[in-house]
């Protein structure tokens, strides 16, 4: 009998997964939670700020308080829509407080979110070109939320200057011109405090050693060089300015610095000085006294501070303004030098018709 032989066949396996029908529920769920929240989001998301703006808070602002403020500084629709998701998700503003930068395009989402947050943004400030305390003190109150007469207080505060060995007549030595960054709400004391470190920072090893060698403080140092400042504007001129009154504070000389007169008598205007203005009694005349004023007259660049460090040898004592009213001087060794230059600036001055 013959045998017959089967072909062995093999089942393909199935590979098809199918998914359980939980799964697919939990899937749909999903997508319609996803979609649910971008219709949701959409009018946030689109909703954008039209102008770069800062919104400044003060600590214990009320939500209605921050709605107007934001509108005031965008748009009351843009605030709306920041204000509707914050009280959506029941934010409370009343503890955010500081400087909140909202950029051009932001949307009303990405504001809220920050608000949400309360992270502040720092404020820039720059100090420059600033003669007096008071100066300073307004210049700061219109960038930060002190007030001018609080950070007057601070600055005239012997107990807080003496922290930093100061005194409230040569505390200003401690800002030096730069753009800085500050929280919008800083504290008077806490500012000074930063500013001291920045200066301590500047007044490194290196300048401090200079200073020795030439014999003033740092302290001394930036009141001579507010001198310096206020004599000339010439960058190449500045170390030679300083070498003069250097070589006449080692001789016990008056330094005899008409821009100290000017800071005395709180008239910065003067283009002429007078034997009269010379002769106020104050300590910040150095016609009137002998060495340095109590403190700078007016808050020098770090240029003027390195050129009183790196001032140039010479054996000059006079200086007088150029007649050709160039900005630069003519310096002398002697009186009758000095006074040769000074009868053709005066003439100069009186054929120009300036009296004072």
């Amino acid at each position: 009998m013959a045998k017959t032989t089967r072909k062995k066949t093999t089942k393909k396996a199935n590979t098809k997964f199918i998914l359980p029908k939980w799964a697919k529920i939990t899937a749909v769920a999903v997508i319609v939670l996803i979609a649910i929240g971008v219709i949701f989001a959409a009018p946030f998301l689109t909703t954008k700020a039209d102008k770069k703006a800062t919104l400044l808070l003060k600590r214990g602002t009320s939500n209605k308080e921050v709605a107007d403020s934001l509108a005031s500084c965008t748009s009351k629709h843009f605030a709306d829509k920041v204000m509707e998701l914050i009280e959506i998700t029941h934010g409370d503003l009343s503890n955010r407080h500081g400087a909140f930068t909202i950029k051009e395009g932001e949307s009303a989402l990405s504001v809220a979110n920050h608000l949400r947050r309360g992270d502040p943004d720092e404020v820039k400030v720059t100090i420059n070109s600033i003669r007096t305390k008071e100066d300073l003190a307004k210049r700061l109150a219109n960038r930060l939320m002190m007030s001018k007469e609080d950070m007057l207080k601070a600055l005239n505060d012997k107990e807080l200057c003496a922290k930093y060995d100061k005194t409230p007549d040569n505390i200003t030595g401690i800002f030096l011109p730069d753009t800085y960054q500050f929280l919008w709400d800083v504290e008077p004391a806490k500012l000074i405090e930063h500013m001291a470190k920045y200066s301590n920072n500047f007044w490194n090893g290196e300048r401090k050693e200079k200073a020795e060698k030439i014999g003033l403080t740092p302290d001394e140092v930036v009141t001579l060089a507010s001198i310096v400042e206020g004599e000339t504007t010439k960058a190449d001129e500045k170390g030679k300015v300083a070498r003069l009154y250097l070589n006449r504070l080692q001789k016990h000389i008056k330094l005899q610095a008409d821009p100290t007169v000017k800071f005395a008598l709180q008239n910065f205007a003067l283009r002429r000085i007078t034997f009269e203005d010379c002769s106020v009694q104050s300590p910040w005349n150095t016609y009137y006294v002998e060495g340095l004023p109590p403190g700078p007259i007016c808050i020098p660049d770090k240029a003027s501070i390195d050129a009183v460090l790196d001032a140039p040898k010479h054996n000059y004592i006079y200086m007088c303004a150029k007649e050709d009213f160039s900005g630069y001087h003519n310096f002398a060794e002697t009186l009758a030098e000095h006074e040769a230059f000074a009868a053709k600036y005066h003439q100069a001055l009186r054929e120009k018709g300036i009296r004072r």
